[in-house]
């Protein structure tokens, strides 16, 4: 790796998250440590990364024989005594300050004093995660996108303290391993993916809310319209080449009629209280059992997989 020593990563955090990430990370041949605090998570961890490897190989992405080399290079472990002589530091535990804060206390003190630490926090201020770690001039945003071993983004947020070699070394590390990293400058909350994201989100549920469309509608308009739009071309991009007088018109009187609720709307508060979380849950707003489940979640990555390759390789 040209100018970047990366020897060890260590990433505190063998859920979803984590997994993923390691695997990009061994991949590229570095060694790479996935630390919990319970066994079980880093069993769960140990089959999701099965379950991703063999997606992979099924797609032609791999072959077994680098999916068995990818997997030579993660080492599971509950002892947080494996982070001393890592140089980069990926966390991605329960979206929780105080946890958070509670962790980067600890590996804070154990990790080398040029260690490059990182959370892929999705949303949390990278400032106030940054009040537990020590020399936080070597601390800063990193973050993935779920599913991180297929999507290509990666945004590097800087903190209030973030050095701006840090941000460099950061940035240059997710081109590495194959990442389109972008520039968060203000640690903003929800950063650039997540405020877009959201702002979408909030009007589709207003727009099923109001009885303008139906929930299945509504994620058609984004399947088969904005979403081929938006995976080739930026909301600028389009604007451009749909015409600014036309936007701005459009804008003038649309823009009145969006919501801008600033609480979280009734349909997902119902779910959350009946704890339909999703797929994870077996239910959310759509209905994921029988087996449902992990056959969406084939569906998503393998067509993301062709997404991926299609315009993105």
């Amino acid at each position: 790796m040209a100018g970047i020593k990366v020897k060890k990563v260590a990433i505190a955090g063998a859920g979803i998250m984590g997994s993923s990430i390691a695997q990009i990370i061994a991949q590229k041949g570095i060694p790479a440590v996935l630390y919990d605090v319970d066994s079980h998570f880093l069993e769960r961890s140990k089959s999701l990364i099965a379950v991703n490897q063999k997606a992979l190989v099924a797609a032609g992405e791999l072959t077994d024989a680098g999916s068995e080399e990818i997997c030579s290079k993660i080492t599971h472990t509950l002892d947080i005594a494996d982070f001393r002589d890592a140089d980069f530091v990926i966390e991605a535990i329960v979206e929780d300050l105080e946890a958070k804060h509670a962790l980067w206390a600890a590996i804070s003190e154990l990790v080398r004093e040029d260690a490059i630490l990182t959370s892929n926090t999705s949303g949390l201020s990278i400032s106030r995660i940054a009040e537990a770690v020590r020399r936080p001039e070597r601390f800063c945003g990193m973050h993935w996108i779920n599913p991180p071993h297929i999507v290509p983004l990666v945004e590097v947020i800087c903190g209030e303290h973030t050095a701006p070699e840090t941000a460099e070394m950061v940035f240059r590390v997710a081109e590495y391993v194959g990442k389109k990293p972008i520039t968060v400058k203000k640690d903003a909350p929800g950063f650039a993916l997540n405020r877009i994201q959201f702002a979408v989100l909030r009007e589709a549920m207003h727009i099923v809310e109001a009885g303008i469309a139906d929930m299945e509608d509504v994620d058609k308009v984004l399947k088969y319209g904005l979403g081929m739009r938006y995976a080739c071309l930026g909301p600028f991009e389009v604007a451009d080449l749909g015409g600014l007088d036309t936007f701005y018109r459009i804008s003038s009187y649309l823009f009145r009629d969006l919501s801008d609720a600033k609480e979280v709307p009734a349909m997902l508060k119902k779910r959350m209280e009946e704890g339909a979380f999703g797929v994870k849950a077996g239910k959310g707003f759509y209905d994921y059992s029988g087996g449902r489940a992990e056959e969406v979640i084939a569906k998503r990555d393998d067509d993301f997989i062709k997404i991926t390759n299609l315009l993105y390789k």
